[in-house]
């Protein structure tokens, strides 16, 4: 997995209409073939018999961050937010570090965040949690740029995303399922220190989730 810029090979940035950011690309052999939907399944945690819907999307980089800030509307009006990073890791880690800032405006949020549009879309070592303050949902714009939604009750957001043209297909491929290559620059780390900065972020050692 690779944290550089993006070679001349991997510069292909569209499969079909399905436009990708600059954060993200198929391996030269790829196995899955990018392509824009959205798929439901369940999330299982054997260890606290947790089982909870997940709705997972890719979305075409025209309209990706638009429908990000649709999808935290049903998350009510004050909400956490968890920013996760792997700039600090080698190409061989896995692992990330969450920064947690509880209890902020989502309308403050949007505002932050549309500031850092270009971070959040193109960087390959950023990602995005937020979760609602009223009840057990998470939103994630992770990594790889997929927008993944936790919620007994996903209906909400899949009329989102029926409205951004994004249909259901249960069948399709996420590109983490595949060999592929993260993108990364000295100006996206600084730009992801400014955004912590705004948002007041702290470290915190257990990752919110599920």
């Amino acid at each position: 997995m690779s944290r550089e810029p993006l070679d001349a090979p991997f510069q292909v940035a569209h499969f079909g209409n399905f436009w990708m950011t600059d954060a993200i690309r198929p391996a030269a052999a790829r196995r899955v073939l990018p392509t824009e939907g959205y798929r439901v399944e369940t999330y299982k945690d054997p260890r606290n018999s947790l089982r909870v819907p997940v709705l997972a999307a890719a979305v075409s980089r025209e309209k990706l961050f638009d429908t990000f800030l649709d999808l935290m509307s049903p998350l009510g009006e004050v909400v956490d937010v968890v920013l996760e990073t792997s700039h600090d890791n080698d190409d061989k880690a896995a692992s990330h570090r969450d920064l947690f800032r509880e209890q902020i405006d989502q309308a403050v949020l949007k505002s932050v965040l549309c500031d850092f549009e270009d971070l959040l879309l193109h960087d390959g070592c950023t990602g995005l949690a937020v979760l609602s303050g009223n009840e057990p949902v998470e939103l994630q714009f992770d990594e790889h740029k997929l927008l993944i939604v936790y919620a007994h009750d996903l209906k909400p957001f899949q009329e989102i995303l029926k409205e951004s043209g994004v249909r259901r297909n249960d069948d399709m491929k996420l590109i983490t399922e595949g060999e592929h290559l993260h993108s990364t620059d000295t100006h996206w780390r600084e730009a992801f220190e400014q955004l912590c900065f705004r948002l007041g972020v702290g470290e915190t050692a257990e990752r919110v989730n599920w």
